[in-house]
């Protein structure tokens, strides 16, 4: 399909650069597909109001970690160069792939000092890395010095919160971001960017949602840095998805194959839960234990095999996850909802409100 179909205007002025306070007072648009699509607005603590006794709630419990990291790079022969990488993907206990700028200048064989901010200045906790692999777009592989938890703890001290860069060029990150660019639920270290619909839930949500008889059940995707890289080609077939590590347990998937059984539905906090349920589960809809990379591209035409209700919150213009919702709910669908989400005020992106929507008849 033409990339440019999923293209829309957007005014800076619906572009959140703090979350609502306290969360689930975030909107809630209420999107159900059809001849004449129904919308309605609400606010996120309204959730309970459309689910049912028995459906699933399932959460991504990624944690995200300070993966923007600043260094110099020293090569024979060379001076020192300002160079920054974007952690976005483990490889082994030592290794990481990451996108690097000034990505066309780094070569492999290159030793980058991170912890840096110029070449004159030295700060404690740099942490060294050699440039295995060089590929397309500014990716390289990291090899660093230090590895597991020694490495983890070097990146914590050393790093710092990767702000999606519509952010990122509006305002400096400081630390209000470490708490509220985190779910209340992440516990599993790993993500590069947060699983954003789950950034509207508070204890007080859970309770409502527990008194409701809504099942709450968690996966772990980490989201790597290509979660914000634009679609490039014109065509979606000429668009390649980068990988992401993904877990279902078995536990966890025998207990949403039973609330299909029991009738109840499957109800994906964020798209990159869909994209783990989704790749996880077979043609006749049964979710199976899953660990492994997840590529999965979801345009219009994809058959849903698992998934039927998505919260979500608003995307970027022709961005693959402009393209999800809208194989999810429709196209016309998420443009019409989409208009009326930027006409009546609605906040975009990682700390704006967020969306419900009904999966698309089949």
């Amino acid at each position: 399909m033409r990339v440019d179909l999923f293209d829309f205007d957007l005014p800076d002025d619906n572009i959140a650069l703090r979350p609502a306070n306290p969360r689930d007072s975030a909107r809630l648009l209420v999107v159900k597909p059809g001849n004449h699509p129904e919308l309605a607005d609400h606010v996120v603590r309204d959730l309970v109001d459309f689910l049912q006794p028995g459906d699933a709630l399932v959460f991504n419990d990624t944690k995200v970690i300070p993966a923007q990291l600043e260094g110099i790079r020293h090569r024979e022969g060379a001076g020192g160069q300002q160079v920054s990488a974007t952690l976005h993907m483990r490889t082994e206990p030592d290794v990481w792939k990451a996108f690097a700028k000034p990505g066309k200048r780094i070569k492999i064989g290159d030793r980058i000092e991170f912890g840096q901010s110029d070449a004159n200045t030295c700060l404690l906790g740099s942490l060294m890395a050699t440039v295995e692999e060089k590929g397309e777009g500014g990716e390289v592989t990291l090899r660093f010095d230090l590895s597991g938890p020694a490495l983890d703890e070097a990146i914590m001290g050393s790093g710092h919160i990767p702000l999606p860069p519509y952010i990122a060029a509006k305002r400096p990150e400081d630390e209000q971001d470490r708490k509220d660019y985190q779910t209340i639920y992440a516990r599993e270290e790993g993500a590069v960017a947060a699983p954003t619909a789950g950034l509207h839930f508070t204890p007080d949500l859970f309770a409502r949602l527990d008194a409701a008889g809504i099942e709450r059940h968690f996966v772990t995707l980490h989201v790597g840095a290509g979660t914000f890289l634009p679609v490039k080609a014109d065509d979606t077939d000429d668009h390649k998805m980068h990988l992401e590590i993904g877990h279902v347990s078995a536990k966890t998937a025998k207990a949403l194959n039973d609330v299909k059984a029991r009738g109840g539905r499957i109800v994906c906090v964020g798209t990159t839960s869909l994209r783990l349920i989704e790749s996880a589960a077979s043609d006749d809809g049964r979710v199976h234990a899953w660990s492994d990379a997840t590529g999965i591209f979801i345009t219009p035409g994809y058959r849903f095999k698992a998934v039927d209700l998505l919260m979500t919150n608003f995307h970027l213009p022709k961005s693959t996850l402009m393209m999800l919702v809208s194989a999810f709910a429709g196209l016309e669908t998420m443009q019409r909802a989409y208009a009326h989400a930027i006409d009546t005020g609605y906040r975009f992106y990682s700390y704006g409100d967020s969306s419900l929507l009904h999966r698309m008849p089949r």
